[in-house]
């Protein structure tokens, strides 16, 4: 659906010049819900800016629905782009007008008759569940309301693909909730693929089944938001985690696992739909002789999964250590050893 190959950007002024990509590489599916989290100045909306070719690569391909877009002639380029929608952090609604013109302007803009564009906006409108504010202008508007009128109007020439670009920064923690949920709606009811950029990794927890990293330009980290919560690479990554997950052991107790006389291993384990309802831990210990405590343990909701993650101390012999690491491989429990 969407591919980047390749893809490098370098931004120069007159003092100075900035690599926003370098020979960054990633693929999004038909049906996904994307997320590309990175620091300010990561690249991100660059990267997104790319999709609808407001942005141009300096090298590399973006193949879009099978088409590289470089090579859109501009009529073809102005056709391309009413196949995707976006929305934004401000929202970027005319004070102007009214809820219902706000919505309305696409449908305007592609010359669609009057009654088309009444029932459009209309059907929009019961959608993001805003019937009673046609007639509103935004500044009578909450900010989840006004982004709900954003995600109506990028939804309203039917796109299959919706870019959000920090479309929940502005928002407050249980109007984040709301627009996210609605984005699953979106993605849900009517199968719209969702590339979403943002520096909250609990929006990515939320919504996403993708996700891939940026850190100055470049791409350190992608794959299922499953594996990359469940067993991140990169520093970066770790610490976007911690923000949802902090499973950061205490300075004590690690001093404590450093000075620790006998062979131990220290694993962080993921349980999910495969091997939550067996009894691991109890058949770990009574087929391999281990002794294991558990030094940090939570539970959480990844993309529509509830997942447990365990950090864990196990002791024995190094023989019974190896049966025990074993063991959680032959039982499908993904693991990887922490390192103090």
């Amino acid at each position: 659906m969407i591919e980047f190959i390749d893809i490098t950007k370098t931004f120069i002024t007159k003092k100075s010049s900035v690599c926003a990509l370098e020979n960054v590489s990633l693929k999004i599916e038909k049906g996904d819900i994307f997320g590309v989290i990175g620091f300010s100045g990561a690249g991100k909306s660059t990267l997104v800016r790319m999709v609808n070719a407001l942005e141009k690569p300096d090298s590399g391909t973006v193949i879009v629905n099978g088409k590289d877009i470089s090579q859109l002639q501009r009529r073809e380029l102005r056709s391309f782009r009413k196949n995707i929608g976006m929305i934004f952090q401000h929202f970027n609604l005319l004070e102007s007008k009214t809820v219902f013109q706000n919505i309305a302007i696409p449908l305007q803009l592609d010359h669609w008759p009057k009654e088309k564009i009444q029932a459009r906006v209309k059907e929009l409108l019961k959608f993001v569940e805003l019937e009673d504010k046609e007639t509103a202008l935004p500044k009578q508007l909450s900010g989840g309301q006004k982004q709900r009128v954003g995600i109506a109007r990028a939804l309203a020439l039917n796109p299959e693909i919706l870019l959000c670009d920090e479309a929940t920064s502005a928002l407050d923690p249980r109007t984040t909730d709301s627009i996210l949920e609605l984005l699953k709606k979106i993605n849900r009811d009517l199968d719209i693929t969702i590339l979403m950029i943002t520096h909250q990794m609990n929006v990515i927890a939320q919504v996403c089944n993708k996700v891939a990293v940026l850190e100055k330009g470049q791409l350190v980290e992608t794959g299922s938001v499953i594996e990359v919560f469940g067993n991140p690479q990169k520093e970066t990554s770790k610490g976007f985690i911690r923000t949802v997950i902090n499973d950061q052991l205490p300075e004590q107790l690690k001093d404590y696992l450093r000075n620790y006389k006998e062979p131990q291993k220290i694993l962080r384990l993921r349980f999910d739909g495969k091997n939550a309802d067996e009894p691991i831990m109890s058949l770990a210990i009574k087929e391999t002789g281990v002794n294991i405590s558990i030094l940090y343990g939570t539970v959480t909701e990844l993309e529509e999964t509830v997942v447990g993650f365990q950090t864990v101390q196990i002791t024995g012999s190094q023989a019974q250590l190896d049966a025990a690491v074993k063991f959680f491989d032959q039982h499908n429990v993904p693991r990887y050893e922490v390192v103090l």
